[in-house]
């Protein structure tokens, strides 16, 4: 599928930029994976693909409490950009390329 793969992202949050590696995984008709960050890694949950689209969520803790990240991304070869809701904490966007 084409969202399949290691990705390199860097997202745009209202508190600055911050790296990201995303690891995408269709098979088996969802969407699973992690995201991995200065924050741990956190596991991809209510994934999903509709061709080259995919959204998930991740659930994150931090100095504010608990917070849903709700990604929406598009994949156009080997580049994904897409948008991010920070639980009640505004949006953002984010953009990488796999590998």
């Amino acid at each position: 599928m084409a969202v399949d793969g290691t990705w390199k992202i860097t997202m745009n949050t209202p508190m600055g930029s911050r790296d990201l590696t995303l690891k995408l995984d269709s098979s088996g008709g969802g969407l699973a994976g992690q995201v991995e960050s200065a924050q741990g890694t956190q596991t991809i949950t209510n994934g999903s693909t509709d061709g080259d689209s995919a959204k998930w969520d991740v659930e994150m803790s931090g100095p504010m409490g608990a917070m849903t990240l709700s990604y929406a991304g598009q994949v156009e070869g080997d580049a994904i950009t897409g948008t991010v809701q920070f639980g009640a904490f505004g949006s953002g966007d984010f953009s990488g390329a796999r590998g």
